[in-house]
């Protein structure tokens, strides 16, 4: 028997997930803002095309996200207040400390479970693990060509367009990073929710002239030991501020479902 997920969002992870959803699985439900339902429906026809989780009269088996911060925030609460797992991928919109106890609140109040994902890095479970024995510091470096930055608050720190060498434009906290550059940073949101926290994990931001991948640093520090996860991923082609890795990790927790075995 096939199931049925919903997805809030249609970019271009939305549409890729769509695209991979294993085989037992179908949309069943799309929100949508209500000016964009018309010509899903057009593009979507076996597809129930809402723009409020109210509107859903039947369970799915997994919400995904993938609407970016503001979707995160206008319909996290309602689906986690229906006891339904929520998947979400938009994860420095949880930098706002108030969103994330009101997502949380909702989960323990309806019975729901928020689910973050891994997003467009690795690591994580050593990290998270890392963190039951005590962590003493956590450093992520991201780097991406010049294209990735555009759009974003980098283009008012560095001119993108002349730089000619791999240039960091901001240190800071992961809160501030995922803050300020929510298209881009929500890696650094994701570690430090797995490792030290939004404040007290370090984040160096850089542009790299000479690169066409994301590449992703991470080093961790503690009682476990040390260990360093150097990634280099590739963006989507459709979109590259979006990591296809992080697309992939929607997918794997929508295979979960099928899986007897999840690892």
């Amino acid at each position: 028997m096939t199931q049925r997920i919903m997805m809030i969002g249609y970019g271009a992870m939305g549409r890729e997930v769509h695209r991979l959803l294993p085989e037992g699985l179908s949309l069943g439900w799309l929100v949508l803002p209500e000016a964009d339902i018309q010509r899903a429906r057009a593009e979507l026809p076996d597809t129930i095309i809402i723009s409020r989780i109210e509107q859903c009269d039947d369970t799915p088996s997994l919400v995904v996200e993938c609407a970016g911060h503001p979707g995160l925030a206008a319909h996290g609460e309602a689906v986690l207040n229906r006891g339904w797992t929520l998947a979400v991928m938009s994860i420095g919109a949880l930098s706002d400390s108030g969103l994330y106890e009101r997502l949380r609140q909702a989960a323990v109040d309806g019975g729901g479970k928020m689910q973050i994902l891994s997003g467009a890095v690795a690591g994580m479970d050593g990290l998270a693990s890392a963190r039951e024995g005590g962590l003493t510091a956590v450093t992520y470096e991201a780097r991406k060509a010049p294209k990735s930055w555009k759009g974003s608050p980098a283009e008012a720190l560095i001119d993108l367009d002349s730089v000619t060498e791999a240039t960091a434009f901001f240190e800071g906290s992961a809160g501030e990073a995922a803050r300020q550059f929510p298209a881009n940073a929500n890696v650094a949101a994701t570690i430090a929710l797995c490792g030290l926290g939004m404040d007290a994990t370090r984040v160096r931001l850089m542009v790299d002239p000479n690169t066409q991948c994301n590449t992703h640093r991470i080093h961790a520090v503690g009682e476990f030991g040390e260990f360093h996860v150097e990634m280099h991923g590739n963006p989507l082609a459709s979109n590259p501020k979006t990591s296809m890795l992080a697309a992939l990790s929607v997918v794997r927790a929508c295979r979960q479902l099928l899986d007897p075995v999840v690892l």
